[in-house]
């Protein structure tokens, strides 16, 4: 797990953490099952308040990326390969919708990229 905090970066240091992990989670860097370091030592690893990495462990819990086990820990969860089920199942549906109007492929890819960028941006990733 390679984690970076950009000080001056506009997003908050939450966020850039719960993105860089969920992204981690979703590509299979981190595997299923996979414990992440305490709420403590990661915030003392990337000089963060405690409260901050408890926000992003708390935001990837809800969007069921991780499960916390108590004493045990928390621990990267199953949600990331049902996520990238859910989004192949997407894709299928947005292929079918634009075969049936008509649309060159590579004009659907730019739709799915600039949709894309839209997405990032709004969430202050860059």
């Amino acid at each position: 797990m390679i984690v970076r905090i950009e000080a001056g970066s506009p997003t908050p240091p939450y966020e850039q953490l719960r993105a860089q992990l969920a992204r981690q989670i979703t590509d299979r860097s981190l595997a299923v099952g996979t414990r992440l370091p305490t709420v403590r030592r990661l915030a003392a690893d990337l000089g963060l308040a405690v409260n901050t990495v408890a926000r992003s462990y708390r935001e990837l819990e809800e969007a069921g990326l991780v499960e916390t086990r108590g004493r045990a820990g928390t621990f990267v969860g199953a949600a990331g390969e049902r996520s990238r089920e859910r989004a192949r199942q997407a894709a299928e549906h947005y292929a079918a919708t634009v075969r049936g109007l008509g649309l060159a492929p590579g004009e659907a890819l730019g739709i799915v990229d600039a949709a894309l960028r839209a997405a990032a941006g709004s969430v202050g990733e860059h």
